[in-house]
């Protein structure tokens, strides 16, 4: 079987109209009468190797079904060098590769010219990008936005390149600077009683979110977009393009740009210079009374999960019979909070004696923590990432069947009063949701995957020893104790009738 493989980004689509069905017609004229299968990217970049069409034709020429494919031009494979080669030498030890635009014999001067052609589409791809970048800085210099940011508050005006007023989302802005500057007669409690009360207002959020997480509102609270003050060029994002391919610690972070390559570029404002000044003043003095204000430490910070529904469970202080009360609790009750918690709760004090005793008991009988290590006393038995696995596989057949039966009732006429573009608002959204969960499902089982059993080698152990040993236990400070659980323990998770610990 022939098969043929185009390509398309938005930047070229954009900027020459590069069609797919040109290509698609050409290589059929290569293929002749034969029969073939399409595989298609379209709006892919091609300075990644992850992408769905040729991923299948890799995976399809490995398995015999592909004995030869027509391409139009090696850059359709890929714009960098190295990822052509690679491809290349990949599907020729399956399949004979074909190109419509020039014949690369294989022998010397064959493959240096086909690495040549390889060289300078990287280049192009280079100076493409470098134009576009500089062509964008040009346009915010002459008082223009270059693209729609999805700022809150305003639309985006393509024709004009400018920012105009959202009159209903700007009444929203106004509503959460009156909350938090005390203008309002509605009293809320703080930036996250803010994104509480949106919530329950059912306020969509930019994106149309129905949950509203304090970290947007403190993001609108400290936009200057709505005194008139857009800036443009502040971040840099080179290299970020590729992240969603690359693994967790390999990724590129947003960096920021010095504050003289920034472009203020004028908009509408929708709040006044005072009062904007002032939520700022206030958002410093909660960061300043919140930042010293907790007394009592926990000891286990950080390292304990809920072995019922998988929260983490965070030190908190309560009152009991007027006796203050410090306890680990997996209740969240933060804006945005993926899960709320099941309500489990233990002592601070129950449950750090207790980890602590076991601590020491391994560096006291190292022998006995061998025997524990053998009969995988510690070992857990099911990780967060697997718990969330499980929830997130039965939550998208969930979905799928939702749909499945929601267009059984269209197509049988057992739903009325629907407009079509609503049932296409529906699917959409539904559409949306499920590839979200997709995307959340094969995080999981990359770090499912990704995990390692229990062990705990004998050179942290004799590491963390030697540390305790080099003090005496009455010497030793709370941060002496935290440095060493944190050596040796990567998670603590407590269940009804046990407490489990995971090492590194």
């Amino acid at each position: 079987m022939i098969g043929i493989y185009a390509r398309v980004s938005t930047e070229e689509q954009a900027r020459s109209g590069y069609s797919l069905q040109d290509q698609l017609r050409e290589c059929r004229k290569k293929a002749g009468n034969s029969e073939v299968i399409e595989y298609v990217d379209e709006g892919v970049s091609g300075e990644f190797l992850d992408r769905p069409a040729l991923t299948k034709l890799r995976q399809d020429v490995r398995e015999g079904l592909i004995t030869k494919l027509i391409c139009l031009d090696p850059d359709r494979l890929s714009r960098r060098l190295m990822n052509q080669l690679l491809i290349s030498d990949e599907l020729e030890r399956h399949a004979l590769l074909e190109f419509v635009n020039g014949e690369y014999l294989q022998n010397p001067e064959g493959r240096l010219f086909y690495q040549m052609r390889g060289a300078i589409s990287e280049f192009e791809k280079a100076k493409i990008t470098e134009r576009f970048s500089r062509g964008r800085r040009e346009k915010a210099r002459q008082g223009r936005i270059v693209r729609d940011y999805k700022v809150y508050g305003y639309n985006y005006d393509s024709a004009d390149s400018m920012f105009i007023i959202n009159e209903y989302e700007a009444k929203i802005v106004k509503l959460i600077y009156d909350l938090f500057t005390g203008k309002s007669i509605i009293k809320t409690k703080g930036i996250n009683g803010i994104a509480i009360y949106l919530t329950e207002m059912k306020i969509p959020t930019k994106r149309g979110a129905k949950i509203w997480h304090r970290q947007v509102v403190r993001q609108i609270l400290m936009n200057r977009a709505y005194i008139g003050e857009f800036y443009q060029n502040r971040w840099n994002t080179e290299g970020m393009l590729g992240n969603k391919f690359k693994d967790r610690k390999e990724r590129i972070p947003m960096r920021i740009r010095p504050q003289s390559e920034w472009i203020l570029v004028p908009c509408p404002k929708i709040i006044d210079c005072e009062q904007f000044e002032y939520a700022r003043e206030l958002l410093n003095v909660s960061r300043q009374r919140w930042a010293g204000s907790r007394k009592h430490g926990y000891l286990l910070s950080g390292l304990v999960r809920c072995g019922i529904c998988g929260n983490t469970m965070t030190g908190r202080r309560t009152k009991n019979w007027g006796k203050y009360v410090y306890q680990y609790t997996d209740l969240k009750n933060t804006a945005g909070a993926k899960s709320k918690g099941c309500g489990k709760k233990i002592t601070a004090e129950q449950l750090e004696t207790m980890v602590w005793e076991q601590v020491l008991g391994w560096l006291n009988r190292p022998d006995k923590l061998a025997v524990c290590l053998e009969q995988d006393e510690y070992k857990l038995t099911i990780s967060f990432e697997e718990a969330q696995l499980g929830r997130l596989e039965q939550e998208l057949e969930n979905r799928e069947k939702g749909i499945k039966q929601f267009l059984k009732l269209i197509t049988s006429g057992g739903v009325t009063g629907i407009s079509q573009d609503e049932i296409d608002a529906a699917l959409l959204e539904a559409g949306r949701e499920i590839e979200e969960l997709k995307n959340n499902l094969n995080m999981y089982k990359n770090l499912v995957s990704s995990n390692s059993p229990y062990q705990l080698s004998g050179d942290l152990l004799k590491e963390a020893a030697e540390y305790y040993l080099f003090k005496a236990p009455a010497e030793m400070r709370f941060s002496d104790k935290q440095e060493l659980i944190r050596s040796l323990i990567k998670e603590i998770w407590v269940y009804d009738d046990e407490i489990r610990l995971l090492g590194f």
